[in-house]
């Protein structure tokens, strides 16, 4: 399907979709609210675009502090790494896959990768994986979390500079042996989604990149949209990203530059907040997106509860209950990096929200602030109680998400 054939029919499903209450105007203020807290908490610099597709306008952006920590302002056409957004992008990869008959996702996914990637009477099947509740360890605890160690000298360890096959990385998980039974319980695992990169490589028999490439960004012309692993730069104006030093008196690490071998399929995507906003609204719009079937799409956002209140997931699809509704998207917290990049379920609007900062839960949760007053607007609970009331803070704030790393 060409490209503007696929962008009008995107743009044609918010608009019949439109006959829908619009949603809310945004709280600009609440927004920046959220955007300074979120400074407050380590962060150089932070930003929100809003964007409205059901032919209403009102599009907002809002940049504030700086994109480096020499002082070059924030712009939200910066280039950033999106973390686990990339396990929408990879679950599209899938979901195609399934489509043309290639992957059943209700049978062990081991029949799908290649020889020897899974053990023999691991019984997990596609499907469980995706959602994170297949039992499957996640490797990055072993990159990660090493007792005593600092997260910034885990980095400089095990994480800049390093080249993992994604062989190895499911090697790593499966040493630990099944977490759970599958379809028990859910438990949120990167290696997961390096698992799916594997079968994609498999049934294709092509490099992950090509295939992430010639069906997604360029249907889609993200043209600010790359998978380069394992090479460590970031091309063309970006933004810088930061770690946290687990000491807070030591300064922030320029964590930029990495392999991201470390994480791969399940994380390693460099976008934009455009290009985002462009790739959710085609998928969400279902076959008229170009991307997935509608059928592929209900599966997707066929949700199930996670621990963690007001979260839910799919297939590579998180979905978050505000005061207003529900909507669908991901996050990503990469070294450096982290987005939260959601929709209304028919695609009227979409809101990416950055911060060039991580390892620092403060960050994450004034960054999760700011969803509720993008979608909602002011009036939470009625006319006369605004979201910027104490008591109405208290009552819609969205929690942290549980892949506090990627």
């Amino acid at each position: 399907m060409a490209v503007a054939a696929v962008m009008t029919l995107v743009a044609g499903a918010a608009t019949a979709a439109s006959a829908e209450p619009a949603p809310a105007v945004p709280d600009a203020s609440g927004v920046r609210a959220a955007l300074q807290r979120t400074m407050e908490a380590g962060a150089p610099g932070a930003f929100a675009v809003i964007r409205n597709h059901d032919g209403r306008g009102g599009d907002q952006t809002v940049a504030l502090g700086a994109a480096d920590l020499d002082g070059r302002p924030m712009d939200a056409g910066l280039r950033f790494r999106v973390g686990s957004n990339s396990k929408a992008f990879a679950s599209v990869l899938v979901m195609r896959l399934a489509e043309q008959g290639r992957i059943d996702l209700d049978e062990p996914l081991r029949d799908f990768l290649p020889e020897g990637t899974l053990p023999l009477d691991w019984q997990m099947t596609g499907r469980q994986v995706m959602q994170h509740r297949a039992g499957v360890y996640d490797h990055t605890d072993d990159l990660l979390e090493h007792t005593g160690e600092e997260t910034t000298a885990a980095f400089e360890q095990r994480i800049r500079d390093n080249v993992y096959e994604p062989a190895d990385l499911v090697a790593m998980s499966v040493k630990h042996g099944p977490q759970s039974k599958p379809g028990a319980r859910y438990a949120y695992s990167n290696t997961d989604y390096v698992l799916m990169g594997l079968a994609v490589e498999h049934l294709t028999g092509r490099p992950y990149a090509d295939v992430l490439r010639e069906w997604i960004i360029e249907p889609l012309r993200l043209r600010q949209t790359s998978f380069v692993v394992p090479r460590k730069a970031i091309d063309g104006p970006h933004a810088t990203g930061y770690l946290t030093n687990d000491d807070r008196s030591k300064p922030l690490l320029d964590s930029t530059e990495q392999t991201a071998s470390w994480i791969w399929s399940a994380g390693a995507v460099i976008s934009t907040a455009e290009d985002l906003d462009r790739f959710l609204t085609a998928l969400l719009a279902g076959s008229a997106g170009g991307l997935v079937s509608d059928g592929s799409l209900r599966q997707m956002t066929r949700v199930l509860p996670t621990p963690t209140a007001k979260i839910s997931y799919g297939l590579g699809v998180r979905e978050i209950s505000l005061s207003c509704g529900k909507v669908l998207g991901h996050g990503g917290i990469v070294q450096g990096y982290q987005t939260q990049s959601f929709s209304t379920p028919h695609g009227e609007r979409t809101v990416v929200v950055f911060a060039n900062a991580s390892n620092n839960g403060a960050v994450t949760q004034g960054l999760m602030g700011a969803l509720e007053p993008a979608f909602c607007g002011k009036h939470t609970r009625g006319p006369d109680r605004p979201f910027t009331e104490d008591t109405d803070r208290n009552d819609t704030t969205v929690p942290v998400v549980e892949d506090t790393r990627v």
